[in-house]
């Protein structure tokens, strides 16, 4: 094992040390937004520090029958398997040490809106919002509308949902280490309920995924002057109103040109907490997206325009198919998939992922 795999694996140890150090004072729990980020970074790194400890014993134990073999030879025969053990866990440890995306353990918001196709469109947008419901459902997360404009066949102009997941997931199994692949364009294939003449249309609908970050990691960036807070009565489809009271709230970030808004929250206060919680999902975005850019290091998977052409996959209800263009990944239960059935098709972009961050280590 080279030198720098060795010393990332003990700069994970020391950091597991200090966190344990940091966890055991009871002073830490008196913020318990620290607290949680805490138990977060603990909960990561965990894997990684098991495997360093198996890639000691598995190298403590291979010297070991080296030294005895000389002297015992069913010492000897034991050095092929046990370097297959050391071969194995080193292998492991490299895997884990990629450098992962900072933001894999947080949360997400992520939004769906229609675009191209009409009232089409904006029906394979509730679709898509239903299938992610069930997904966040079957994987134990929980799912908040924040809020939506529906559109008159029942289906969404535009809708946006918080989720979370529930304690201290594994590393991989958090909202935005999975769900940030499903930021792109979706397009879909089939025949309307609006069509009379049987004929298949193509539309599509473009979904945004923003990992949702605390209020201690960007607000104190954000100067209350740089916002323009604007309160509405909040209304449903057609206009009609839902609220006799200005409670809908729309949040401008001055600088940036970020306008949030929302209304499905009972409370102006409700409301203008639930759009600060956006704004700053979206100015996080940024930073990110400007950081990629300036390091030329970015791999761009989320399209702004909900443009039919620049698809990241398909649904094609004739032929009951789903297709990843990113991937090549593609399987003919469409049915399963809009019922929450994603992780193969999740799976493939993990899984391309990994594999492009471990080749740039190798090439690095």
């Amino acid at each position: 094992m080279t030198e720098s795999v060795l010393e990332s694996g003990r700069a994970v140890l020391a950091e597991y040390a200090d966190l344990e150090r940091r966890l055991a004072d009871p002073a830490v729990f008196a913020d318990q937004a620290l607290v949680r980020t805490l138990n977060k970074r603990y909960a990561a790194l965990g894997p990684t520090v098991a495997a360093y400890r198996a890639v000691e014993s598995a190298e403590g134990d291979l010297a070991a029958a080296h030294e005895l073999a000389a002297e015992d030879a069913s010492f000897a025969a034991e050095v092929p398997t046990l370097e297959e053990t050391a071969d194995a866990a080193r292998e492991h440890l490299r895997h884990l040490l990629v450098p992962r995306d900072p933001d894999d353990d947080r949360d997400v918001i992520l939004e769906v809106k229609a675009g191209e196709g009409g009232e089409e469109s904006a029906l394979f947008a509730g679709d898509l919002l239903r299938m992610y419901l069930r997904y966040a459902e079957k994987r134990g997360w929980r799912a908040d509308v924040t809020d939506a404009t529906e559109s008159d066949l029942g289906g969404y102009k535009d809708v946006r949902l918080s989720l979370k997941a529930k304690g201290s997931p594994q590393p991989g199994e958090a909202p935005w280490a999975l769900l940030k692949f499903e930021g792109g364009v979706h397009r879909v294939q089939r025949v309307p309920v609006t069509e009379s003449q049987g004929r298949i249309h193509t539309s599509a609908a473009g979904v945004l995924v923003m990992p949702e970050v605390e209020e201690s990691d960007v607000m104190a960036q954000v100067d209350p002057h740089d916002l323009r807070v604007d309160v509405y009565r909040s209304s449903g489809p057609g206009g009609q109103s839902v609220n006799t009271t200005d409670s809908a709230v729309r949040i401008t970030h001055l600088p940036t040109g970020i306008v949030v808004s929302c209304q499905n929250e009972k409370s102006q206060l409700q409301n203008k907490e639930a759009a600060l919680r956006v704004l700053r999902a979206r100015l996080h975005q940024a930073a990110r997206e400007q950081a990629e850019a300036e390091a030329s290091a970015a791999r761009r998977s989320q399209v702004r325009t909900v443009d039919r052409s620049e698809r990241i996959r398909t649904y094609n209800f004739p032929e009951n198919r789903v297709s990843d263009h990113r991937t090549g990944f593609k399987a003919y239960n469409l049915d399963q998939v809009l019922d929450g059935e994603l992780d193969a098709v999740i799976g493939s972009c993990v899984e391309a992922d990994e594999q492009a961050r471990l080749a740039a280590v190798a090439g690095a």
